[in-house]
């Protein structure tokens, strides 16, 4: 009642300056900044820079921004449609039950509900139903052309069976067999023990008997063969050639480096098909280096020369002897 008709002295620009604040600042930004100076100012706090007026004049525009904020907060169209909103959304909550199906009061809607989801039951059975009348007819239909897929295979095999039969036949009847060494003669195994297939080892053994090798065999033979007779055509060039060799025999020498650069690119394209069909890891091959089989050679010149010149010197040796 005693300040019911009080007037603040000071304007609101004024309040917020005393309260060292600036406009737009929150609620609890204006207690704290309230509180800091009151603790300041107030006269009974036995600071020292208490001061009864300047509290008076902080408590008047503590007032003044109060009344500022709520008048602001009163004014602000947003916060009066979320409160309008708060308000209406309670008397239409029942409208988003039932998954927003029907229309009409709670009750009607509610009815109109349970049918849906009856509805929707049915639909869903019918659906399952569907799939595995689908699925299983997709089942029998694959097992049908796997049974065909099948058949063909056996009929197939049976002919290549009887075609094999009728050429053995054909060529027992003509005496294509007669020369054979071991006509007459069991056939011998390899070993007596359990673990080895006598089949496969006696076909195996026919093979080798009649000079059959498998093709990674072949192809290693083949290398090996092939820069062995390298090695052996540079070294005789090079033996051709005098030392030291003149300009023309250098080049000459040089024509055969790259001749051989070229054999030995070949070469490393045999390892390579070699490589991809060679069973066992261990058995592969590395590429021929042609550096390397050039100072190979060069090597073994100098060592022949020097066999040569070591043997002629021994010669002269026991010539003068005698």
């Amino acid at each position: 009642r005693m300040f019911s008709g009080y007037q603040p002295k000071n304007n609101i620009k004024d309040s917020y300056k005393i309260l060292e604040l600036e406009e737009g600042c929150s609620l609890d930004e204006v207690r704290n900044s309230y509180h800091n100076l009151a603790k300041k100012y107030h006269p009974d706090s036995s600071s020292v820079t208490a001061d009864s007026k300047a509290f008076i004049r902080v408590e008047e525009a503590y007032r003044v921004v109060l009344s500022d904020l709520a008048a602001k907060q009163k004014s602000d169209p947003d916060e009066e449609e979320e409160d309008q909103f708060k308000c209406k959304s309670l008397q239409h909550r029942h409208y988003l039950s039932f998954e927003g199906v029907g229309i009409g009061t709670p009750s009607q809607r509610e009815k109109q509900y349970a049918q849906f989801r009856v509805d929707r039951a049915t639909e869903q059975v019918l659906q399952y139903r569907q799939q595995r009348l689908e699925s299983r007819y997709a089942g029998s239909h694959l097992s049908r052309a796997k049974d065909v897929r099948q058949s063909k295979k056996v009929k197939i095999t049976q002919a290549v069976e009887r075609l094999v039969e009728d050429l053995i036949q054909e060529s027992m009847a003509k005496g294509d067999f007669d020369n054979l060494s071991g006509k007459g003669k069991p056939l011998q195994k390899f070993s007596d023990s359990p673990h080895i297939d006598p089949m496969t080892h006696n076909l195996n053994r026919i093979l080798i008997d009649n000079g059959y090798q498998p093709e990674w065999i072949l192809l290693q033979k083949e290398i090996r063969e092939t820069i062995e007779r390298l090695r052996k055509g540079i070294v005789a060039s090079r033996r051709k050639l005098g030392e030291p060799m003149t300009l023309s025999e250098q080049k000459q020498w040089g024509r055969v480096c790259e001749q051989f650069a070229e054999d030995i690119r070949k070469l490393n394209k045999r390892v390579d098909n070699f490589n991809l069909v060679v069973p066992i890891l261990s058995r592969q091959m590395v590429h021929f280096s042609t550096d390397k089989e050039i100072r190979r050679a060069l090597k073994t010149c100098e060592a022949v020369v020097e066999k040569v010149s070591d043997s002629a010197t021994k010669g002269n040796e026991r010539e003068e002897g005698e």
